[in-house]
């Protein structure tokens, strides 16, 4: 007997896994849309995707203290 009411459940694709973690990365995500989207997201493309976006992140810091001092 399935759980989800007979319907398959797709894997979140590479932008939708981006989305997901950029909601989160910035405390937007609500709480029903998050336990749809956990169930779907593979493990290791949100790790490789939140380092990526860590990455920006502190990119766009260092370019934006870069203007303001320089």
């Amino acid at each position: 007997m399935q759980e989800d009411g007979g319907a398959t459940k797709r894997k979140a694709g590479f932008l939708e896994t981006v989305k997901a973690v950029a909601s989160s990365f910035f405390g937007v995500r609500g709480g029903r849309a998050h336990r749809q989207d956990m169930s779907r997201l593979n493990p290791l493309h949100v790790i490789i995707v939140g380092i990526m976006l860590a990455a920006a992140f502190v990119v766009t810091l260092l370019l934006v203290a870069r203007a303001v001092v320089g």
